[in-house]
């Protein structure tokens, strides 16, 4: 596999890609810098947020959603990159002490959000983390929230099955990716492990290709695991950076996959980078905000 850095930005914790098929656009985040970044074509636009920023998010009315620590906000996206103009959507998660993390949007456009305990300093340090407060929300076009889970430590992965009627969910904190059965009512069942703890990293962000397959990126992994539908490792695709973030599938045929990472203590050069790779199966497309 060939590698390519799309851009020469190297992110602190890159997260949160998302590809948006109308405008040919990769939106990314990077939350310890407090970037929303857009890449169309070899042109990078930065908004530099005024808090951590987990997720970027555009919005069927034109403007885009940012998840900061303090709220989910609007951005104007035709605002300067070092004036963003914001607006409050909503306080998913009120509980002090904590910021937004794993967020995407469902095939309906509504908003799932996973916070957890804040774990960055001031100064973009790593701070520990002590306890289980994190929450799982859903966000309605109208800003109406849902408290979907409780009690969670670094939530991650948000894709759903075909049907709608199964959640796939990871815990970083267990190493563990779960199935949830989604209620009609649209509350959850009880977690099913689905895929547990293995010996390449940590489960962070995932995609989902068009056979079914969840790409998963490993923190500390140094790599993606694709996972069969009965979770089950069905490849291993090494990675040059140490600690993959998230990915999603793009390019007008989705078969061009990206992948976020972060800085780590290896200093390999691509670490923070958005790397790029074509592969051979189609992805499924991102869902904007209905809002």
């Amino acid at each position: 596999m060939t590698w390519t850095a799309v851009t020469e930005h190297r992110a602190r914790l890159g997260e949160g890609p998302f590809w948006d098929a109308p405008t040919q656009a990769l939106y990314w985040v990077d939350i310890a810098g407090q970037q929303a970044l857009r890449l169309i074509g070899a042109n990078v636009e930065i908004w530099q947020m005024p808090e951590h920023v987990s997720a970027f998010i555009p919005c069927e009315s034109g403007d885009a959603l940012v998840t900061l620590s303090s709220g989910v906000y609007r951005l104007d996206l035709n605002s300067p990159g070092l004036e963003p103009r914001l607006t409050l959507l909503c306080v998913a998660d009120p509980q002090p002490g904590n910021r937004a993390n794993e967020a995407r949007c469902d095939a309906l456009g509504r908003l799932w959000l996973g916070t957890m305990q804040n774990n960055i300093g001031e100064q973009g340090e790593d701070l520990p983390i002590v306890r289980r407060s994190g929450g799982l929300f859903r966000i309605d076009r109208d800003a109406r929230v849902t408290p979907l889970l409780r009690g969670l430590g670094i939530p991650n992965t948000l894709l759903w099955s075909d049907d709608g009627t199964t959640l796939y969910f990871a815990d970083s904190l267990d190493g563990t990716l779960y199935q949830h059965f989604i209620h009609t009512d649209g509350n959850l069942d009880t977690a099913c492990v689905w895929f547990g703890p293995h010996e390449r990293g940590g489960p962070d962000g995932s995609a989902m290709d068009a056979e079914g397959y969840i790409w998963n990126a490993r923190w500390d992994g140094s790599c993606l695991l694709r996972l069969s539908p009965d979770g089950h490792v069905d490849r291993v695709i090494e990675l040059p950076v140490s600690r993959p973030t998230s990915c999603v599938f793009g390019g007008e045929d989705f078969k061009t996959l990206y992948i976020t990472s972060a800085a780590s203590p290896l200093n390999h050069p691509l670490d923070g980078a958005v790397l790029s790779v074509r592969v051979d199966v189609p992805g499924k497309p991102c869902q904007r905000f209905a809002g």
